[in-house]
């Protein structure tokens, strides 16, 4: 058994602790928070307040990091040159160059380090990435993602880090929106350019902004479409659509749909729930963590890896130059920095 901790005991820990418990191969030994009013919510594991500590003590395989954005890159360095694995949870770092530090820390060194794109593991995607791969249905055209969310006042004054560029890194863009940027990004291809905005709809005193739009331009030449937000009045789902030359495919409330040329909508899947999550986390947690502990065990790379994460980070450094600039933005700007 894989012996596993979890450092940051936040809103996202206890998904994570489901999906350990559930896996065949893993076991929670330890957890990790600067609260030690949170050591109860973990009784039967060991609790530490320095993660050093931890990693002295513990005989760890694999550490689970849901931590603030800011202290991604460092304490998975820590955590690498003490020779653990790592399973971080989204962003894969604060901006695309952080990312690009956690690259190169990932491919010189024999540990692994994987990022919580669980999404890509819904049923849903993985069906409608087969459907494009081996049926007739014409290339990509087009991708678009929104997602309309809300989060109060209180969700930023009680974790202030949420609202800060410093520390955030952004706001719904790598916060909530990240997994549908990733998504876009696999189904689309390489992205060429981007015009965005960012902006903020809600009288909030944050640095980050709340709402988000933007343009992006394939290489391959489909377009996409991407809208995410804060602002609305729930946490609605989330919309994923391709366009191909034949056919149409929109991913909603956890079901995929098929439009035919005649405009037919066809229900081809839906999504099975996962306990112990809230539902517009996605249902895959537990496939992706189980994943990660077999590619540690079978030593492969059959995880979301660091360099399939940095693509995400490319897009919103983009959308935060283009909106700062008021101009469309061609990804080699940022990879040449």
């Amino acid at each position: 058994m894989l012996r596993a901790a979890i450092i940051g005991l936040g809103d996202v820990s206890p998904v994570h602790k489901y999906a350990i418990d559930a896996s065949h191969n893993g076991e929670l030994v330890a957890v990790c928070d600067v609260n030690e009013a949170l050591k109860s919510r973990y009784p039967d594991v060991s609790f530490y307040t320095d993660v050093d500590a931890m990693l002295e003590k513990e005989n760890l395989d694999v550490v689970h990091i849901c931590l603030p954005h800011y202290l991604h890159y460092p304490i998975t360095k820590r955590c690498i040159e003490k020779g653990v694995h790592v399973f971080q949870e989204k962003p894969l770092a604060l901006d695309y160059t952080e990312g690009l530090k956690t690259l190169a820390l990932a491919e010189n060194s024999e540990f692994k380090v994987g990022v919580c794109f669980q999404n890509r593991y819904n049923e849903t995607f993985m069906e409608l990435q087969r459907v494009l791969a081996e049926e007739n249905v014409g290339a990509v055209t087009a991708v678009k993602g929104l997602v309309a969310w809300y989060r109060p006042e209180i969700y930023y004054t009680t974790k202030p880090w949420r609202g800060q560029m410093e520390f955030a890194g952004g706001g719904s863009i790598i916060n909530q929106a990240i997994h549908t940027l990733d998504l876009m990004q696999v189904l689309g291809g390489e992205i060429d350019k981007c015009k965005a905005s960012l902006s903020n709809l809600m009288d909030y005193e944050i640095e980050v902004e709340d709402t988000a739009v933007a343009n992006f331009t394939f290489k391959n030449g489909a377009r996409g479409f991407y809208m995410s937000t804060n602002a609305y009045a729930e946490n609605s789902s989330v919309e994923l659509q391709v366009i191909t030359e034949n056919e149409k495919f929109t991913i909603k409330d956890n079901c995929l749909y098929r439009t035919n040329s005649s405009g037919k909508k066809e229900l081809l899947l839906e999504d099975k729930p996962m306990q112990g999550t809230k539902f517009y986390y996605g249902p895959s947690h537990s496939a992706l963590i189980q994943r990660f502990y077999n590619a540690i065990e079978q030593d492969t790379d059959d995880y979301v890896t660091v360099k399939e994460a940095l693509p995400a980070m490319l897009m919103i450094d983009a959308m935060k130059a283009s909106s700062k600039e008021n101009r469309t933005i061609e990804m080699e700007e940022i990879i040449n920095g």
